[in-house]
């Protein structure tokens, strides 16, 4: 869940993490009289989340009469089917000296881990460019964060003295922060030197780990997001917003978010990163997947038969496919007593609507037995995932 930068501010001035100074305007003439208050030359910034619209969505401008026009020209940005919630209006910092700092997971590890650079940009990007110039820390998601790892990187970085002291500050307390609120990436793209000394955050984003969302409510609700706001890059259906109705009512299991494509094949999925390939798999054996919605730690019959139900009947689906990688914290049987109550209750043979269930895991002979019950057939783990998808595909023609 991608956070406007504005919100990520807000976050960051509460850990007192020192901000470049900065206004929210919701409109152009709010957008010039802010740069007049700042005073000198701003920054501009559309508030949206759309990809491709890093370059776009910001405007230096030198005088408030620039502010105006330039908010006016964002304001009308495209924000995949929204307008940008707002402009933020900043001062632009005389400094010379840049670096940029991100805090994310490392899938090697299974560790969190900081990277900085004595440059700006998305260290991302800057690790294709100029990887020499990149230095990382690894620490802990169980244990405390401790300034000494923050003072390793800054030395990494040929800082020392007061620049030392504040670069330790300032990376211990965004680590601090990135743990606390289970966030997924932390990417200062522009932390700036002043001519004083002092460092400022210029340029930020962040995610917030999408399985975190009810545990942070509290911060969600603190920042103003609405519950059904998952910050998707464009606009939801109400068939996505259906989709986190059922996961936010029932807190048995998970239900990622849902997304909506226009093929004929419904698919009930699950185990992390499994439920992707499914999908891959269903496309590379030439069907049409109608929707995305990976669903897994162990949900409840209820759960899985309120998801069944929402994808029959959704508009040009026929047949769903049941799939799933092999999971142990998933009851094979209540998947399986779900989607045979949904089916039911909307008045079809589970039989003529199930292309195919592969659900192995726990309790998976409870399942078979239900399944067979119905006529409907019941894959195993001897059934890869491609060939699990290639007969469900070869079931619709």
């Amino acid at each position: 869940m991608r956070f406007y930068e504005f919100e990520t501010k807000q976050l960051l001035k509460k850990h007192r993490i020192p901000l470049v100074q900065s206004e929210l305007a919701k409109t152009a003439d709010e957008a010039e009289k802010l740069a007049s208050h700042i005073g000198g030359p701003v920054i501009l910034k559309a508030q949206a989340i759309a990809p491709g619209l890093a370059a776009a969505s910001m405007r230096e401008v030198s005088d408030s009469a620039g502010a105006k026009a330039a908010a006016t020209e964002l304001l009308g940005l495209d924000d995949g089917g929204r307008k940008p919630n707002g402009i933020l209006v900043e001062a632009r910092p005389t400094g010379e000296t840049v670096y940029s700092l991100s805090f994310t997971y490392d899938g090697t590890t299974k560790r969190p881990v900081v990277a900085a650079a004595d440059m700006a940009g998305k260290i991302d990007d800057l690790g294709d460019t100029h990887p020499e110039r990149i230095v990382r820390r690894h620490f802990s998601a169980l244990y405390p964060f401790s300034d000494y790892i923050a003072k390793e990187l800054a030395k990494s970085l040929a800082l020392e003295g007061n620049d030392l002291k504040r670069m330790t500050r300032i990376v211990s307390g965004l680590a601090r922060l990135f743990l606390e609120y289970d966030l997924a990436d932390l990417d200062v793209r522009s932390l700036v030197k002043l001519g004083d000394g002092n460092f400022v955050v210029l340029d930020v984003e962040a995610d917030l780990e999408i399985e975190a969302r009810h545990r942070q409510r509290p911060m969600l609700d603190e920042l103003g997001f609405a519950k059904e706001d998952l910050r998707q890059v464009r606009e939801p259906t109400e068939f996505e917003l259906e989709g986190a109705r059922i996961d936010d009512e029932d807190p048995r299991g998970i239900i990622s978010p849902i997304a909506e494509f226009d093929g004929n094949i419904g698919l009930v999925i699950g185990a992390g990163g499994g439920s992707l390939t499914l999908t891959d798999a269903v496309r590379k054996h030439g069907g049409r997947p109608a929707n995305y919605a990976a669903i897994g730690g162990n949900p409840s019959v209820d759960k899985a038969r309120r998801l069944t139900k929402l994808v029959l009947t959704k508009p040009g689906v026929d047949k769903i496919a049941v799939m799933s990688n092999v999971v142990s914290n998933t009851r094979a049987d209540l998947v399986a007593r779900g989607v045979i109550k949904g089916i039911t209750e909307l008045g079809f043979e589970p039989a003529d609507k199930i292309l195919i269930f592969r659900v192995p895991g726990a309790w998976e002979a409870d399942a078979a037995k239900i399944l067979k019950k119905y006529g409907v057939e019941y894959c195993d783990r001897t059934v890869s995932i491609s060939e699990a998808a290639r007969r469900a595909v070869e079931k619709v023609g």
